[in-house]
């Protein structure tokens, strides 16, 4: 991976995500908010490298990526004959599976390219590697206009004076571009309305004061970082009016997995009478499972729990738990903002309604 500085006006001009026949090119998302940095990944190798290590993160995001990955592959294997171009596609694609467990957006993602290079066999290999360059391209766009739809649905939930708390990170930095819930709080603000966003600070990695702090300040939306547990305090106080949060696997009956913590926002939320909104892609909607039940949560190591920073701030032989993510039980989400509108309960009626069934 090749890595470089950018400067304040290139991010702002920069993707999340970009793709080239050459490279995955990426904001370095571990090095913010205190480096703007680039990086190149060169082959699938290095984008599955980018995925588990965070340097990309966000359910969106992480799709795209590895489509842009397999793409990649593509293009290294083009010269091979047309049994070896095949197998390493499907080399490629399990290796990029196995990245991370639980955003369904990456399998989505993966089999809607591989279902895509199905309709090129009996082509030639390089003709097939250019078709999935460019599909890929059109996943990407693809994203930045359903993440501008959904901001519109979203924004309409809130009003003016309104306080909008979120958590993790779910805006430019989750996405292609744009975001899905802080692309929603955005929108609010583009449209003029006096918002103030309350930015939990998402342990352990500190998605939150790290990322969407940082997105706040870059796009002069008034915030203010709280830690997690201050949440209760100010739902109290009455500063906040209702939540977004964004999803990384969604079942049929709208039980949500979210970064760990979500849970607890959206169990507080109810409590203090406040509208607690998913928003997401349909992409998100998994109806091969039932519920939350069923989704795989993610255990990452242990020294993102014990560390801040490369510092210890724990004490060695402690045992320690990381779950990434939790999952909200549907009952405590108001509605589920996507690309063809909201959806509210019954959502396992109205989620196979919005997806066609399928």
């Amino acid at each position: 991976m090749i890595p470089g500085s950018l400067t304040r006006r290139e991010t702002l001009l920069m993707r999340t995500v970009e793709l080239s026949r050459d490279c995955v090119r990426l904001i370095d998302q571990r090095r913010l908010p205190n480096e703007m940095v680039v990086m190149d990944c060169r082959d699938y190798h290095e984008v599955g490298e980018a995925i588990k290590t965070l340097a990309v993160r966000g359910a969106p995001a992480i799709g795209v990526t590895a489509a842009g990955g397999l793409a990649l592959a593509a293009g290294a294997l083009k010269s091979r004959p047309e049994p070896e171009f095949w197998a390493g596609l499907q080399s490629a694609a399990a290796e990029l599976r196995s990245t991370r467990p639980t955003a369904v957006n990456l399998f989505w993602a993966l089999q809607k390219v591989m279902d895509f290079a199905e309709t090129q066999k009996g082509r030639p290999p390089q003709d097939v590697a250019e078709a999935l360059f460019h599909f890929a391209q059109g996943m990407a766009e693809e994203d930045v206009a359903v993440n501008r739809r959904m901001a519109e649905y979203g924004q309409e939930l809130i009003n003016d004076g309104f306080g909008v708390l979120t958590h993790c990170n779910t805006g430019s930095l989750a996405t292609v571009d744009w975001g899905t819930a802080l692309g929603v709080i955005r929108m609010a603000h583009d449209k003029g309305k006096r918002i103030h966003v309350y930015v939990d600070e998402t342990r352990p990695v500190l998605q939150g004061s790290r990322l969407t702090a940082w997105e706040c300040v870059h796009y002069g939306i008034p915030a203010t970082l709280i830690t997690d547990n201050m949440a209760a305090h100010m739902m109290r106080l009455g500063k906040i009016n209702i939540a977004f949060v964004g999803a990384d696997r969604i079942a049929a009956n709208g039980d949500t997995a979210n970064k760990i913590g979500t849970y607890g926002v959206a169990v507080l939320a109810r409590e203090h009478g406040i509208p607690f909104y998913v928003v997401a892609p349909s992409s998100t909607v998994d109806l091969n499972i039932e519920s939350g039940d069923e989704i795989e949560i993610e255990e990452r190591k242990h020294e993102e729990v014990t560390h801040i920073g490369g510092v210890r701030i724990a004490p060695e032989g402690i045992g320690v738990a990381n779950p990434a993510f939790d999952v909200t039980p549907a009952k405590y989400i108001t509605g589920i903002v996507t690309e063809a509108g909201i959806v509210y309960p019954p959502f396992g009626v109205n989620l196979k309604r919005l997806l066609g069934g399928r």
